[in-house]
């Protein structure tokens, strides 16, 4: 697979971080539980600089519960401010809060001891689909931003102020000019952070279907009623088709409505509880 995408208004977005991010406080930078290495952006490094950052790891009800606490231990191991989080949950909303009350309490003392009042401002930052606004909607309670899933819901940048007093700078997610590792690549495409419109979804389906063979093979026999042991990735595809009746006439496999529903299937966690990347790793 060789997947680029990198679409004239991520340059703009970048800019526009690049431009906001000198009058906020602190970062908070959204990862997807299922492929945290993927979603760290190397154009981010930059933005963030030496600004107070904590990691939001989102979507852990989609994720391996183990590889996410390895990934939390990573944090903890490296002193990085995290928080792990299903930012669908509203009850989630005080751990966020909490997490970015923790990162900002020098800053806070600092006002408080001149007397001052002054909101803290925070950029939330991520690729495509990650969960920003999702997350920026718990906080706030309400459908303060326009979220969906799948990449470029989120046009331009928004404030919205919390009851707290912290005031949060939705951006549009980000992606990077070039790929250099196409299964970072490919990971992007599983989660929804690359378009599916600009990919070949059978293709991606077959990168998926290939990781899970090496990596969960159990949820492949549980969720299609396939033993993947022994077979190819194209066999396996093959009698997924079959099991679920996308076949043409004539009996040909329907391949591209295969691909979609296998896709499907994993975004919305009806395969198992997957977590790609591991932090000793990548």
């Amino acid at each position: 697979m060789n997947i680029q995408w990198f679409p004239g208004h991520m340059t703009k977005a970048l800019r526009m971080m690049e431009e906001n991010v000198k009058i906020v406080d602190a970062i908070g930078y959204v990862l997807d539980a299922r492929a945290p290495a993927s979603c760290f952006n190397p154009s981010f490094q930059k933005i963030v600089g030496n600004k107070p950052c904590v990691f939001i790891l989102n979507k852990c009800d989609l994720a391996d519960p183990v590889k996410v606490e390895l990934w939390c231990k990573y944090f903890r191991t490296n002193n990085l401010p995290f928080v792990k989080v299903t930012a669908t949950a509203s009850a989630e909303a005080s751990k966020i809060s909490a997490a970015f009350a923790e990162i900002t309490a020098d800053l806070r003392a600092k006002y408080k001891a001149k007397g001052i009042f002054k909101p803290i401002r925070c950029l939330i930052i991520g690729v495509p689909n990650c969960g920003k606004s999702t997350i920026i909607n718990c906080l706030s309670g309400r459908k303060a931003v326009i979220t969906g899933d799948k990449p470029g819901v989120t046009k331009g940048k928004q404030w919205v102020r919390l009851q707290s007093g912290l005031e949060l700078l939705d951006m549009p997610g980000t992606l990077w000019p070039k790929f250099d590792d196409d299964k970072v690549a490919a990971r992007l495409c599983f989660i929804g952070s690359i378009k599916d419109d600009v990919v070949d979804l059978i293709e991606v389906a077959f990168a998926l279907i290939e990781q899970l063979i090496e990596l969960y093979p159990n949820c492949i026999e549980e969720r299609f009623k396939v033993k993947p042991d022994g077979k190819s990735t194209l066999e396996v595809f093959e009698e997924i088709a079959a099991k679920r009746g996308f076949l043409l006439r004539g009996g040909e496999i329907d391949s591209e409505r295969c691909a979609k529903a296998i896709l499907d299937d994993f975004r919305k966690g009806k395969i198992g509880k997957i977590t790609f990347d591991l932090p000793e790793k990548e």
